[in-house]
């Protein structure tokens, strides 16, 4: 059935119809452990109507109110980005590892879903969206009778701390591109460019791992931090080793994944972008960073009206808003 469905996206992928809103096709559930706090975590994921957007609801708060327990999935919530892409409401209820999930939400082009969970962290599964891919693609999304919105970029906007470094720029569709360099012989120096609108950019991106150094694996579990972690969901690397038996998925797996993250924390803006992200060494805080002063700037964006492809991926073609 998946394979079914990849097929017919990629055969839809350069038909240009109106685009609506769209939702989950039915509830669906997920369980599976928390990266950080190793504890096994249910999620519901429910379908919502036009202009919902995606908010989470944490369920294991008894009957406390709304306004403690939901969590709107946006970039002005993100309220830590040290190991993962946290949100946070005002009450200071949270959500951790947003990213992954948010990932596969927008490489599917899901506008609208209520999400609850029983715990403070997404369940990290194989350590990609590819799990969250699947079992959305299985259900299916429903159109809802409102336009699709984007934000496009109009004008550069950089973010920079030491070599790290941050970039929205104008473009068409919407694309990709990283660098990372690390002080290993395994990862060493990877670039990459992907294209959001490419019909496997499911399969190419949003399958790579979350990734770390043994020693650094090692600290977070002296820590108290990682507690979920394990080669079923982390690519680990020791020296000139990669410690999984069943090896990459990818050679350049670590720099996909760094793009993955990218992919799930841009879609905190809450619609789809169109233009081009460039990340060097970046990682969530960066994404986040860049978000928040994209939207410092008015003059800087525009919010326009969707007619796009078909397929996993939708975003091309764009009319400003009335």
């Amino acid at each position: 059935m998946l394979d079914e469905a990849r097929a017919q996206r990629r055969e839809r992928a350069g038909r240009v119809v109106a685009c609506p809103q769209t939702t989950l096709n039915a509830p669906v559930v997920l369980e599976g452990v928390g990266l950080h706090t190793g504890h096994m975590i249910r999620m519901d994921l429910h379908p919502a109507g036009a202009g919902f957007g995606i908010v989470f609801r944490r369920t294991d708060l008894g009957d406390a109110p709304a306004d403690v327990t939901d969590i709107p999935a946006r970039y002005d919530h993100v309220g830590d980005t040290m190991l993962s892409t946290v949100i946070r409401n005002d009450a200071g209820t949270s959500i951790g590892t947003v990213e992954h999930l948010m990932a596969a939400l927008s490489g599917l082009g899901v506008d609208n879903a209520f999400i609850e969970i029983n715990g403070p962290e997404i369940p990290v599964m194989d350590g990609s969206s590819q799990v969250f891919v699947e079992t959305i693609e299985a259900i299916g999304l429903k159109p809802l009778n409102a336009s699709r919105r984007a934000v496009r970029i109009l004008k550069p906007i950089v973010v920079e701390d030491g070599l790290k470094k941050a970039s929205l720029r104008p473009g068409e569709g919407f694309k990709l591109a990283f660098e990372i360099e690390f002080d290993n012989p395994v990862i060493g120096r990877q670039v990459i460019e992907a294209d959001f609108l490419d019909p496997d950019f499911s399969d190419e991106i949003l399958r790579a791992r979350t990734f770390g150094l043994l020693k650094d694996v090692e600290a977070m579990w002296s820590a108290g931090l990682g507690l979920g972690g394990s080669l079923d969901n982390t690519v680990v690397v020791d020296g000139d080793r990669v410690l999984n038996e069943e090896g990459l998925r990818f050679d350049d797996e670590f720099v996909r994944h760094k793009v993955l993250d990218a992919v799930g924390d841009l879609a905190l803006a809450g619609a789809p972008l169109i233009g081009r992200y460039e990340g060097v060494r970046a990682g969530h805080a960066m994404n986040n960073r860049v978000l928040r002063a994209l939207f410092a700037d008015r003059s800087a964006w525009e919010i326009v009206e969707l007619g796009v492809p078909l397929g996993a991926t939708r975003q091309a073609m764009a009319v400003p808003a009335e």
